[in-house]
């Protein structure tokens, strides 16, 4: 027999809204949503994750933003809505790791044994220096870097290191232009008997400290100092640091090499002739 009251009411959730309980949903750029207090429909154009907004586009073009969270529909569900999950950007063609000079690093080589060749610097900063940029490649190709205190003594240093074809030396002179007397005695070498397998290259700069560009000390150009003054204290000077004496120098110099990561703060003029020098006891 047909029960002509129909089931009962109170059976299951009577409670539930007739398009049912709202679940969160993220509001994805380009879905289609309706705001049921003011039925305004439109597509989703904008999330502002700050505000905590969304901005709709109607068909008409129109534009109006609501707070994200309860009060909408998707596809006739009741839902709420939530800031998208920030996606991670696909991820590139990995690069190659870089030493401080730009060369393509090289992971877990081991240093090679010392060539019998040299590169040869005029002073301990100078070795410094091409050891934080080249100490990578340097160690992979097997080059000794030792400096001489001074470039006046080179023919006699030459004289002990007895160069030859498989014994070439790579010298790197500060202040090595024409008239100089550093330019003097690399044109004496270069005419001796040792002059085919000794490659003598220099920069321009007074000292090794001018081939660090100068905004990295946050100068618009090194300074000019007069001839009447040591020229590392007459730069300590113009910075404001303590120039004493020796120990002042050297820190100094640090203070310097530290803003050295890469050969990017380097001049190209001391660039070019590094690689020039390592190439020639290489080769």
């Amino acid at each position: 027999m047909r029960d002509r009251y129909g089931s009962d009411v109170l059976s299951g959730d009577w409670r539930a809204p007739k398009r049912g309980r709202a679940t969160e949903a993220p509001a994805e750029i380009g879905e289609v949503v309706e705001e049921v207090t003011t039925d305004w429909c439109g597509e989703i154009v904008a999330v502002d994750r700050d505000l905590h907004t969304l901005t709709l586009e109607d068909r008409r073009g129109k534009r109006r933003t609501f707070p994200l969270g309860p009060g909408f529909l998707l596809e006739g569900r009741p839902v709420v809505l939530t800031a998208p999950v920030r996606r991670p950007a696909p991820a590139g063609p990995s690069r190659p790791e870089r030493t401080a000079s730009g060369s393509i690093a090289v992971k877990g080589a081991k240093a090679r044994v010392a060539r019998a060749s040299r590169i040869f610097v005029e002073g301990r900063h100078d070795a410094e220096l091409v050891e934080k940029v080249w100490g990578d490649d340097l160690r992979i190709e097997g080059v000794v870097v030792e400096y001489l205190g001074g470039v006046d003594d080179l023919a006699d240093h030459l004289v002990d290191f007895r160069p030859g074809p498989e014994r070439r030396v790579g010298v790197l002179v500060d202040h090595l232009v024409r008239g100089s007397k550093e330019s003097r005695i690399a044109a004496s070498i270069a005419r001796s008997e040792v002059g085919p397998h000794v490659k003598i290259l220099g920069h321009p700069y007074v000292d090794i400290w001018q081939a660090v560009k100068p905004d990295r000390l946050g100068l618009s150009a090194w300074p000019t100092i007069p001839r009447t003054i040591e020229w590392k204290h007459g730069i300590c000077q113009h910075l404001g640091w303590p120039h004493r004496n020796q120990a002042d120098i050297a820190r100094a110099w640090q203070q310097i090499l530290s803003r050295v990561n890469s050969f990017a703060d380097l001049e190209p003029e001391l660039l070019g002739r590094v690689e020039e020098l390592i190439d020639f006891v290489t080769t």
